[in-house]
């Protein structure tokens, strides 16, 4: 059995993830979620990598959202990482940011509804399912936008170097009602990265609104990772 590490995105923390471990541990999983800082880049990357050391191989490392853009560059040089999957997540290449990415579309709400407090931001708790979990039953979205993470300003405009994708086999769920992450994005960077792409009708964060279909995506990423790696071994 492979294990899957999932990382969040932003305004959120690990907790995000909880139905979606609640569904992978029925299925025989024992996931385990990074808890990102939102400071820098950096931090978030190390927390990624702190994580990774203290779970056996091979690993599926799933990044949502921003945490796409952590675990292109966490993956690197990290043996027991065999996969990446990537859920409604940035996929930038070497060069390019999470915000830079954003704008290449219309259709984001974040810009409409982004607070910002000093030298953080965080979106707007009226607005939080509007943005994030529109689809997702109204006090799973209260108790997330509750909780939501501040996240630092600037975060997103670090550029990353070259990504894992580049030498790892990448799984792809695009969520075709996404108003944070338009779905021609989503579309453009998976096809990019040459991944196995699965859509899903859902928001931005269908770890909240659909976790048994994101279970499944994993589940069946897994399951082709670990087939993959038989695969090489035989020749």
């Amino acid at each position: 059995m492979a294990t899957i590490v999932l990382v969040h995105g932003l305004w959120s923390d690990g907790s995000s993830w909880a139905k979606v471990i609640t569904e992978l541990r029925a299925m025989g999983h024992e996931p385990v979620a990074a808890q990102l800082s939102l400071e820098t880049m950096d931090d978030d990357v190390a927390s990624v990598r702190r994580m990774l050391a203290t779970v056996p191989g091979p690993v599926l490392l799933v990044g949502w959202s921003y945490g796409g853009a952590v675990v292109g560059e966490a993956a690197l040089g990290v043996e027991s990482v065999k996969a990446l999957a990537y859920i409604a997540a940035f996929a930038p290449a070497e060069g390019e940011s999470v915000s830079g990415l954003s704008r290449k579309y219309p259709g984001s709400l974040i810009p409409e509804h982004v607070v910002v407090a000093g030298d953080y931001s965080y979106i707007a708790r009226a607005h939080f399912g509007d943005v994030i979990a529109g689809d997702a039953l109204a006090e799973t979205v209260a108790i997330a936008s509750a909780t939501q993470r501040m996240v630092r300003i600037g975060l997103d405009r670090v550029k990353v170097g070259p990504p894992a994708w580049l030498s790892l086999p990448s799984y792809y769920l695009v969520a075709t009602q996404d108003h944070a992450v338009p779905a021609m994005l989503q579309r453009e960077m998976a096809e990019r990265i040459g991944a196995a792409i699965t859509e899903l009708d859902s928001s931005h964060a269908p770890m909240l609104s659909h976790p048994r279909e994101v279970a499944e995506f994993l589940d069946s990423a897994c399951a082709e990772m670990l087939q993959g790696i038989t695969n090489e071994g035989a020749q």
